[in-house]
């Protein structure tokens, strides 16, 4: 097995964070579709006269009154839309909401955009959304299309099963079976390149996947073992989360390549602003009681 399995280096916080998933399951709420009003969540302060150049896309932003960003809807507890009620709740939501109102707009004027895994480099280097805040893992090679700020939170990638599901125990376990998860993703590369016994499916949402493992289509479903757990809390009579996390993945907030302005913008945001992560987790996956301590920003060149 390659070196990039590195279960025994996942953080102590990156497993409690992924074990607080288990327990918030959906939580609250917060942001309609399309917008954030309403939010049950942190109420954050907008910044007034915000100073940012040499950033097109805050250019754009600042003349347009609004900003795009990019989400996931299906995504229990990180970022997930209600079809009944039409409210947006999760972690990554109101992470989203923290960095528009550092950038001066208020959440009626946030439009949400649900962007699939396989979409998401296209829709920032298009101008599609303006930021992209959905349980997007910071590669090297997305860094050569896009640029992170960040990461904002740290988890690892597991399996999901039926509840009845007894010879998969590990990731050891699935040569010869087939695994599902979202086309583009880091999850589904991984696999791909470590695991050339296992057969793939793939399809736009993890939510897709589950489906189809519950329909017997497939053996598993793989992905960061945070939405893995958010799903299994949904469903606990017919689907569990097994082993351990076997990689490290950092979220990152995704920008245009090259607003190295933007970047450092949201970093320093982040890097500021402990004491509103920290409330922005004790509002959302933090319900369970379980501590995670923000991770440092990484300021690569």
């Amino acid at each position: 097995m390659k070196n990039f399995f590195i279960r025994k280096s996942l953080s102590v916080a990156a497993i409690a964070a992924a074990a607080a998933l288990a327990l918030s399951g959906c939580g609250g709420t917060d942001a309609g579709s399309g917008s954030s009003d309403g939010a049950a969540g942190p109420n954050f302060e907008v910044a007034k006269d915000v100073a940012l150049t040499g950033s097109p896309t805050f250019d754009k932003i600042k003349s347009a009154g609004t900003i795009r960003i990019g989400v996931k809807e299906d995504q229990p507890g990180l970022g997930y839309l209600d079809a009944a009620t039409g409210e947006r709740s999760g972690f990554d939501i109101e992470i989203a909401n923290w960095m528009a109102a550092s950038l001066g707009i208020a959440k009626d004027k946030i439009e949400f955009k649900a962007i699939p895994s396989a979409n998401r480099e296209s829709a920032l280097a298009n101008g599609d959304v303006d930021l992209y805040v959905g349980t997007y893992s910071i590669t090297d090679k997305r860094k050569k299309i896009v640029d992170f700020a960040g990461p904002y939170f740290i988890t690892g990638q597991g399996l999901l099963v039926k509840k009845d599901n007894t010879p998969i125990k590990s990731e050891k376990d699935l040569a010869g079976k087939t695994v599902c998860s979202a086309t583009g993703s880091t999850p589904i590369q991984t696999i791909k390149d470590n695991f050339p016994k296992v057969k793939t499916q793939e399809f736009d949402l993890y939510s897709k996947c589950v489906d189809t493992l519950k329909s017997g289509g497939v053996d598993a479903v793989t992905t960061d073992q945070a939405i893995l757990l958010g799903f299994a809390s949904q469903d606990p009579d017919n689907l569990k989360v097994v082993g351990e996390p076997f990689t490290v993945e950092k979220y990152g907030i995704g920008v245009a390549k090259g607003d190295t302005a933007l970047r450092t913008f949201l970093n320093k945001t982040l890097t500021d602003g402990g004491a509103t992560w920290t409330k922005i987790y004790n509002d959302t996956l933090g319900k369970s009681g379980t501590k995670v301590e923000q991770p440092k920003v990484d300021q690569y060149s």
